[in-house]
Order: structure tokens, then C-alpha cells, then sequence
């Protein structure tokens, strides 16, 4: 795929981009800062704290000497908006990054409403569409990505917060443990109609935020499954599902796609 290789790294949520020529990149997903601030401002966890979550993200480009970091969205929690108290804890986290070298990218997801004036100057801020870099398309997930995405060699998206359900364990009572998903598309046959994207695999990272919850996509009706990632890219090829630390725990159920009534359009609502 262009030569161009991406490895997750070993018991974490980040994904390392390898291009043939140029330097390494790391690419994560669903921060969600602010996730487990209660009302009234009170602290919760701390491992899901803006402070825990940056010293995870240095942590990740320094061990593997990378000083890019690409967010595919969703680093804040709040919807609309930056609550005024969660402000300067989302200008800290970017400000440590770029203070230790590390070129930091974001792809806007749906819960970054706002976030821009918030964030420090030196940091790129991509639209929902998506970024292109090294023949890699990242974006969020809840919106169309671009063109030229579509075009890449392989995509990377979040936003499904993707786990796999077990029995309860001590790591999560509700049985559902993070995983990756990597979706391969076989080539179209003959006569068959052509996808609306060039890729030959797609993967879906797990939320960074060790709290954010987990869709079970080994459940027969996923919640998510009303997100076009299912019917237009998964439900396309043969997902599977990996653990953290790289065990294949299968392939993973998709609804399966409706075709596209030819020649009807929703309407438009009335201004």
C-alpha cells in the first residue's frame, strides 16, 4: 500500500504511521477531555484526567521517538462548546506536547464544537472532512470525509469507540475490553458497482480515554450501527477485531448495507 506502514503500538490505543520517505507520525483518537468532570467542576478518576491523558500522549511519542502526533477527533467530551472551567485544562494538555517538540494535528470530530479558539496557535486544526498525509486518510467518523481521503491507500477513523464484550473482569465489569478494528476490501468483481472510496483497508482505533464507553461490536445489533461507517465501509469488506495487546479475537458483525433507492433524494426541510 504505497509502501507506507501503520502498527499499533503494543497495549495502547495509538496507531504509528511508517511512511517509505519523511518522518513517523502517531495517530490516536477520542480523547474526550472533560469526560469525567462531574456538574460542578469535581475531579473524577484520575486516570481519566486531562493530565493523565497527556502524560499517556508523551508517553506514547517518547518511547517510540516520534514528534508528530494526529488526533482523529473528539478531544474534548462537552458537545457544544468549551465550559469555561474545562478551558485552560485542553490549552495545557496542547501546550505540554508542543513544548516537548511534538507537532500535534486535529481532526475535528463531533464533540469539538468550539474547540478551536481554545486550542494554542501552533496547532493545525483540520475540518471534519479529514486529513491526507503519506497516503493515510484520517477523520472522525460522523462526517463524509473528503475527496482526496476517499482517495488514500488506507483510512483511520474513530468515533465507534469499539470493544469486544466478555465475561465481567477486574479490568471491566461490563465485560466490553477496548480493541482496534481492520477492515480489509477485497477487489470489486467484475460488472460490480465501484465503491465510493479507493482503500484496501480501513482501521478504527479504540477511544484514548480509558473511561469513554465501548460499543460491543460482537453483539448482533451494534447501538452504533445507524453510523454510515457500518453500512459504507464495514458491512463493504471483512472486519475484525484485535485487543490491545494484538490478540485476534474475530470477525466482528455488521448491519448489512441497504442498497440506495435509485433516483430519490431526502428532502430538504422548509427555511
Amino acid at each position: 500500500m504505497g509502501g507506507t506502514s501503520v502498527t499499533p503500538l503494543p497495549g495502547r490505543p495509538v496507531l504509528r504511521v511508517d511512511p517509505v520517505r519523511g518522518r513517523p507520525w502517531l495517530v490516536v483518537a477520542d480523547l474526550h477531555l472533560g469526560l469525567t468532570v462531574g456538574d460542578r467542576g469535581a475531579p473524577g478518576p484520575p486516570e481519566g484526567s486531562p493530565e493523565a491523558l497527556r502524560d499517556r500522549l508523551l508517553d506514547a511519542c517518547r518511547s517510540s521517538g516520534v514528534a508528530r502526533l494526529v488526533i482523529a477527533g473528539d478531544v474534548k467530551h462537552p458537545i457544544v462548546g468549551t465550559p469555561r472551567s474545562l478551558r485552560p485544562a485542553v490549552f495545557g494538555v496542547f501546550a505540554d506536547l508542543l513544548a516537548d517538540g511534538i507537532e500535534v494535528e486535529v481532526v475535528l470530530g463531533n464533540h469539538d464544537v468550539g474547540l478551536a479558539p481554545h486550542l494554542p496557535r501552533e496547532v493545525a486544526v483540520h475540518p471534519a472532512e479529514g486529513l491526507l498525509r503519506d497516503g493515510v486518510g484520517v477523520f472522525h467518523g460522523h462526517r463524509w470525509p473528503s475527496n482526496a481521503v476517499l482517495g488514500a491507500e488506507r483510512l483511520v477513523t474513530g468515533h465507534l469507540h469499539p470493544g469486544y464484550r466478555f465475561a465481567s473482569t477486574g479490568e471491566s465489569a461490563s465485560g466490553k475490553l477496548a480493541c482496534w478494528v481492520r477492515t480489509e476490501f477485497p477487489p470489486r468483481p467484475p460488472g460490480a458497482e465501484p465503491r465510493r472510496f479507493a482503500a484496501r483497508e480501513l482501521i478504527v482505533l479504540p477511544a484514548f480515554h480509558p473511561l469513554a464507553g465501548r460499543e460491543a461490536l460482537n453483539r448482533e445489533k451494534p447501538r452504533r450501527g445507524r453510523s454510515f461507517l457500518f453500512g459504507r465501509f464495514l458491512g463493504e469488506g471483512t472486519p475484525r477485531a484485535y485487543l490491545l495487546d494484538g490478540t485476534d479475537v474475530g470477525p466482528i458483525v455488521t448491519p448489512t448495507p441497504r442498497p440506495r433507492p435509485a433516483g430519490r433524494r431526502r428532502a430538504r426541510p422548509a427555511r
